[in-house]
This record gives C-alpha cells, sequence and structure tokens, in this order.
C-alpha cells in the first residue's frame, strides 16, 4: 500500500490529539454534520461511548487491521518527545498549546498563513513543511494579535512587516520564538522560528564532518587571527556551525564577542549582543565598538553588505580571529562574492584563513530504506556516474520514521583552507580552482554528496541539487 493511501484530511487530524489517537489507537477518516468516523482494530460500543464523552461528539466505528492503524497513526500523528498533555482543539489556550507541541515534536519553524476561505499552520519538520492545523478566518485575527502582544509588536500595524521576540518558559523548558509578520493578500502571515537556549549539546564532532576535513577545520580556527567564513543557504546549519565552533575556542583566556541576529542559543562565557538595526545597532557600527572591547574572538552573524565586510577585516588584519557566514553556493563562490561586494583581492588575500560550505541533508530510515540498482536515469542529465556505485538506497517510509523515509539530518561540508597558492590565485583574481582541488584530495559538496549515496546514508533524491552542477 502506498504512503498516500495513509495520509489524513489535516481538518480531520485536529479533531484529536495525538496523544487520544494513540492511546485508543484510532483515526479519523471521515465526518459529517458533528458526526466523526473512526477506524479501530477493536471497535465496541464501550470505546464509542467512552469517545462520545471525550470528545463531545457522534462516533462512528469502522473497523481496520491493526497493521493500517500503525500505518494510519504514524504518518500523521507524530509523537512528542515528552509527556505534555495536547489537546490542540481551538481555546484560550490554544496558542501555548501550539507552540509546546511545535518544540516538543522537535519542530524549527512554525507558519501562520491566511487564504480566501481558511487559515493554516504548518510545522517544519526535518526541514520540510507539513500542514498541522487548519484556523477559520473568524479566529485567525484573534491569534495573530495574541502573538503579536507576547512579541511586543504593534497589532494596529497591519501594512508594513514587523520583527519580535517571544521568551516561554515551563515547569520543564524554557526556549525563545523570533517572530516575523508579512503583510499579504488576504491578511498578515507569521512565522516563528525556535530558538534552543541549550548549546551544550552541540559539538564539532558530531556534526557530519569526515574526519580529514575536521582536522583541517580545527586547525585553522585555531590562528590568532584572520577570517573564518561559511556559507550556505538559509537553514543550512551554518549558525550550528559557528556556535560548536565557539563552544571550542571558549575559554577563560579568551574574550569573545558576538553580534546576532538573533541570538539562537546562550555560551556561558560568551559576550553575546543582539543586532537591533531600528536604532542603529548593525553589524557594521557593533563591529567598530567591538574592536574597542579588546576581543580575541569577534563571530558576526551574517556579511550582508560592503560596510559589515570592510570592518570584518579590518578586525583581521588588527589582529583578531573573525568568525562569520555568507550566502553563497559554495566554499570558492565566497571569494567571488567578496570581491563582488568591492572588497580589494589582495584584503581577502592576506585575511582569509578557510572558506566552508555546507549543507544539511536527510537520513534515509534505517528500518525501512530499500537497497536498488543505480541507472542513469534517477541522476542529472550531465552528472557521470563514479565508479564503484552500483547500488543505491530508496526512501520507503515505516512506523519508525512517521512514514517519511527519513530519520533526522546530517551536514555536508566543502572546506578550503587559503594556502599560499590560493593566495596567489585570489590576488590574480583567478577563480579556476578544480585542478587545485583534484591534486589535494579537497571534497567538494557534490562530492561528499554522493559519498553518503554510496554509503547508504542519504539518497539520490535527496541531494539531486547538489549533483547538479
Amino acid at each position: 500500500m502506498k504512503e498516500n493511501n495513509f495520509n489524513i484530511e489535516t481538518t480531520l487530524i485536529q479533531l484529536i490529539s495525538s496523544e487520544q489517537a494513540y492511546h485508543y489507537n484510532i483515526v479519523p477518516v471521515k465526518s459529517n454534520n458533528g458526526n466523526v468516523v473512526f477506524k479501530s482494530d477493536h471497535p465496541s460500543d464501550a470505546l464509542k461511548q467512552e469517545l462520545q464523552i471525550v470528545l463531545g461528539k457522534q462516533v462512528e466505528l469502522v473497523s481496520d487491521t491493526s497493521e493500517n492503524l500503525q500505518h494510519y497513526l504514524t504518518a500523521n500523528f507524530r509523537k512528542q518527545t515528552n509527556t505534555v498533555k495536547e489537546d490542540l482543539n481551538y481555546s484560550a489556550d490554544f496558542l501555548e498549546k501550539l507552540l509546546l507541541k511545535a518544540k516538543h515534536i522537535g519542530s524549527s519553524d512554525i507558519h501562520f498563513e491566511p487564504y480566501e476561505n481558511k487559515c493554516r499552520v504548518r510545522y517544519r519538520l526535518d526541514g520540510k513543511l507539513k500542514e498541522q492545523f487548519i484556523i477559520q478566518l473568524s479566529e485567525y485575527p484573534v491569534i495573530i494579535n495574541k502573538l503579536k502582544i507576547k512579541a511586543g509588536l504593534d497589532i494596529s500595524e497591519k501594512r508594513l512587516p514587523q520583527d519580535g521576540r517571544i521568551s516561554i518558559k515551563t515547569h520543564a523548558d524554557e526556549f525563545d520564538i523570533r517572530v516575523s509578520s508579512l503583510p499579504t493578500l488576504h491578511g498578515e502571515k507569521i512565522v516563528l522560528r525556535i530558538l534552543s537556549k541549550d548549546a551544550d549539546h552541540i559539538q564539532l564532532e558530531d556534526l557530519g564532518f569526515i574526519k580529514k576535513e575536521l582536522k583541517t577545520y580545527t586547525e585553522t580556527i585555531k590562528k590568532p587571527n584572520g577570517i573564518v567564513l561559511i556559507s550556505g543557504p538559509t537553514g543550512s546549519g551554518k549558525t550550528t556551525t559557528l556556535y560548536a565552533t565557539l563552544k571550542l575556542l571558549n575559554d577563560d583566556k579568551t574574550n569573545i564577542l558576538t553580534i546576532e541576529d538573533p541570538i539562537e542559543y546562550t555560551l556561558e562565557g560568551v559576550n553575546q549582543v543582539q543586532l537591533k538595526e531600528n536604532i542603529g545597532l548593525d553589524f557594521a557600527s557593533t563591529l567598530r565598538t567591538f574592536l574597542r572591547q579588546d576581543p580575541d574572538v569577534i563571530m558576526v552573524g551574517e556579511i550582508r553588505d560592503v560596510k559589515t565586510a570592510n570592518m570584518a577585516i579590518r578586525a583581521a588584519l588588527t589582529g583578531h580571529l573573525v568568525l562569520s557566514t555568507i550566502h553563497t553556493n559554495s566554499a570558492w563562490a565566497t571569494i567571488s562574492r567578496l570581491i563582488d561586494m568591492g572588497i580589494p583581492a589582495f584584503l581577502i588575500a592576506s585575511t582569509l584563513n578557510v572558506s566552508v560550505a555546507q549543507r544539511l541533508v536527510r537520513k534515509l530510515c534505517a528500518a525501512c530504506k530499500q537497497e536498488n540498482k543505480v541507472s542513469k536515469g534517477i541522476f542529472p542529465e550531465h552528472f557521470n556516474i563514479p565508479k564503484g556505485l552500483n547500488t543505491h538506497f530508496k526512501a520507503v517510509g515505516c512506523n519508525m520514521c512517521y512514514h517519511t523515509g527519513y530519520q533526522g539530518r546530517k551536514a555536508i561540508y566543502e572546506i578550503i583552507p587559503i594556502t599560499k597558492t590560493l593566495v596567489n590565485h585570489i590576488k590574480q583574481n583567478d577563480l579556476e580552482i578544480d585542478s587545485y582541488l583534484n591534486e589535494h584530495n579537497i571534497n567538494t559538496l557534490k562530492t561528499n554528496a554522493i559519498n553518503l549515496v554510496k554509503e547508504g546514508i542519504t539518497s539520490v533524491e535527496e541531494v539531486y541539487a547538489l549533483l547538479t552542477d
């Protein structure tokens, strides 16, 4: 049976909590004028009566196999990582429950989206969005205003984007949420980014570096001055790599200053500054102040413009180690990006220690991945299948992975330390270095991606975009 056959409409899923679904071993499959039809592997009058009391609705039970029930449950109801009670029927504290559920099932972002006839809530899980809830149009403004009040936003301003922050504290947990509102055709779209305050679990060794890359990277970050740049698209794990780096550099003898937007983790012993552009506290001006604070290591959340890039280079030239991120497609493309910004090539050559590119790829579920023979048709048109790649694994989906075929994610890296040879390339504006990378056995993102396919860790579909380059 195909995975799609087990999908249930969002409006039905939200009729019961995942706790109720697993406790009673039931799934809703149809609703008609307030009467709800549930599938059960043990339908009985006693169960029907109990459900009618618990749910306050007329209930009908139809029989299905235990195996099918498990497929339905794991494909549509994700178990929480702890025992927080969950009841996502709309109520006065609906918003708080929604936020807590997202945190406890491991969601990174929550999207509130208004459309002409309905509004929906989607969670991002393992990098993919999944619809979780449908909200009535009449209820949507109340929820949005509650969110804006909690985040300190102006509820009367609906024409301009706004940004804010919410702190959530419970008896068992503490976390921050970054709030971004955007005016759209049918109302305000709100995106919440869940920020974990706990950085204890972040270790460089666990992120995805292969042994050779980890050695190269740790050697370059131990230099007393220069720039370390990490590139990649939004959501590729750049900030996590930076925090793991700071953890390694953080000790009693080192003064570490960071300017971030937002502060995603708090690190004991690190002086962290939250960006506030509306009052003039931007990356460039804060960097200027940092230089008067006797720093050893400076972390800049992102190099967005030439002013910030110039200040980062100035800090590196005056004897500081600067860590930052930039949006480019590869480690070497970072050089082109800086040159395009107007940074002189000789300054880049004399300050850049290492350029890193990274991506996050989903790992195949070990319980259900399926081995297949390699065929040309599964790869991009001009991709040459490497020797030794005779089989690959496909995502299937099972109860262990909520029928997604994947469990967890892993970072892949492209690390280019700036050697004397590359310094000359940069000074001469010669940006073709394929032969150099091959000669020095430096793995590109594409190479590391195909290695994960060879090892059966991920699928061709998951790294397809990296193979097209």
